[in-house]
């Protein structure tokens, strides 16, 4: 699925374009913190592409956040919705700045799967995300300088590459944790690849239990959350900085694996194998 593109010499110059000529896409946008982050980029001028599963939940969000805000309904437990979102970005945007993988389900429930056929939780927290960025690249890519930022979590688990879908001793939690390390394992894989080309690639960890239909008993604030992944999408600061892994507004450290070449080179041919059609 490698796109063919050609990377261009990078330049202390690139900066990101001003927030109102920006076009960014917000995977799982219609609660929680997608939500918040769509409303604030909105309310600064950006263009924002508020995606969700549930049309009626995306039709309410764009008349609360307002602006320039269009909507993008996918299924991300289906491979096939996703290529389709890709496309239909694609076409509707030929420049885009930032792409956030925000989308993900939690960790309640017995083993499931999806209609491709992978462990649910696996398929939409982490490998939908990995081929709407593969798809999206050469987009990114020719709108450069932009960024990738995806929303991982602090609750990581090494993942078990003979049983990556969880067919024995599966829990919810183990499930959960071992997906949001695959991201952070993508994120270093990708900025190490786009090395050159002006697209950045971050992993962040936004606050601890915010108050979102996932969580019963919340720590942190929904604000917290925005906060550090607003940074992410916009700090000038960032604009030379690939591969990382935040905790809130700090630079942190993911789990060992996430710095294991070769479990992530394992990771790489997995989702190639699994999101090639």
């Amino acid at each position: 699925m490698n796109p063919g593109y050609r990377s261009r010499a990078p330049s202390t110059m690139d900066h990101m374009r001003p927030i109102e000529e920006q076009t960014i896409l917000i995977t799982g946008a219609t609660d929680g913190l997608g939500r918040a982050l769509a409303a604030e980029l909105a309310a600064e001028g950006a263009t924002v592409l508020v995606h969700g599963r549930d049309d009626q939940r995306g039709k309410a969000t764009l008349q609360e956040i307002g602006g320039r805000a269009s909507w993008y309904r996918a299924d991300l437990s289906s491979l096939d919705e996703t290529r389709a979102l890709a496309e239909a970005v694609r076409t509707d945007h030929p420049r885009l700045d930032v792409l956030v993988n925000n989308a993900g389900i939690g960790a309640d429930g017995p083993r499931r799967e999806s209609a491709d056929g992978h462990e649910l939780t696996f398929q939409v927290n982490y490998l939908s995300g990995y081929l709407l960025t593969r798809l999206l690249l050469p987009t990114l890519i020719s709108s450069a300088p932009a960024r990738i930022v995806n929303v991982s979590s602090l609750g990581q688990q090494a993942i078990d590459f003979d049983d990556v879908m969880l067919h024995h001793g599966f829990s919810g939690i183990r499930a959960y944790c071992q997906s949001k390390l695959a991201q952070v394992l993508f994120t270093i894989d990708l900025a190490d690849e786009l090395a050159g080309t002006g697209v950045t690639a971050n992993a962040l960890h936004p606050a601890t239990y915010m108050p979102t239909k996932m969580v019963s008993s919340p720590i942190s604030t929904l604000e917290e959350g925005v906060r550090a992944t607003h940074r992410l999408v916009t700090d000038p600061a960032l604009d030379d900085v690939s591969g990382r892994f935040f905790n809130g507004l700090r630079e942190s450290r993911a789990d060992d694996q996430a710095y294991d070449r070769a479990a992530r080179a394992q990771l790489h041919a997995i989702s190639e194998k699994l999101t090639t059609a």
